[in-house]
């Protein structure tokens, strides 16, 4: 089996010597200088934009999938309801790496590297839009995944940042209750029903549910656009390495 560094050796013969420099910047010991609200994270890709907030539309390579996203939301929205009053059992409670709430509920179309099979049958528009552009299109990233979640009416996710900034998160307003809004990098937005919010999920960020029924959103774990192809190679080789090294693998 090839090591790390043979396989990142083989990325740069294809795409150049200097196409994963940004990759072992961010692999020095100490890393690089950061954004204050990004402190908890565990790795900053250097050059990425350190904005928490971004336009939905404003790259050519998510656009698409957020406009198929909001083209679809009454049948999405729909499916959901569905799927929530006649299968429950498919919701699990979320297990974020920090945490496990059972007022946080999840319902997984893209998990471990592909997609979640029973999705097509129970949430078909959403997942139909995942596979045939999320990640026919290679948006998606292959170390996270994408899920509705479904805070209960007085959840509230505490303050953290994510494990790093290559990646991006894409939320779709679902259903959205009033007394709901989510802070990143210290800014509060509230989700519009059927639209878009995009934001480095490395800020520090919490949300909240002070309405009277559940707020529901799908998220999407996309590259960050600012990542180049080779970046993506290496990093996805990096980061399954590290967790089957914890996992004792």
């Amino acid at each position: 089996m090839q090591s790390t560094e043979e396989r990142f050796a083989a990325i740069r013969e294809e795409f150049g010597p200097d196409s994963l420099q940004r990759v072992e910047e961010m692999m020095n010991p100490g890393g690089r200088s950061r954004h204050a609200m990004q402190a908890g994270a565990k790795w900053i890709l250097p050059g990425i934009s350190q904005q928490p907030w971004h336009d939905p539309r404003s790259n050519p390579e998510i656009a698409p999938l957020v406009d198929a996203l909001e083209g679809a939301h009454p049948a999405i929205r729909r499916e959901h309801e569905r799927t929530w009053r006649a299968k429950p059992t498919a919701f699990s409670q979320y297990e974020h790496y920090l945490t496990r709430q059972e007022d946080w509920q999840s319902l997984h179309l893209y998990r471990d590297g592909g997609l979640v099979a029973a999705g097509a049958e129970i949430a078909p528009t959403a997942f139909g839009i995942i596979r045939d552009v999320a990640v026919a299109r290679n948006l998606i990233c292959p170390l996270l995944e994408s899920h509705f979640s479904t805070l209960l009416p007085g959840a509230r996710i505490a303050s953290h940042c994510d494990l790093w900034n290559f990646s991006i998160n894409l939320h779709f307003a679902v259903d959205i209750p009033d007394g709901c809004d989510i802070t990143v990098g210290g800014e509060t937005r509230v989700w519009e029903e059927g639209r878009c919010l995009l934001f480095d999920y490395s800020f520090e960020h919490h949300a909240e549910n002070r309405g009277v029924r559940p707020r529901t959103c799908l998220l999407v774990d996309l590259w960050h656009p600012e990542t180049t192809v080779p970046e993506r190679q290496a990093l996805t080789i990096l980061v399954t390495e590290v967790r089957q090294l914890l996992a004792g693998k």
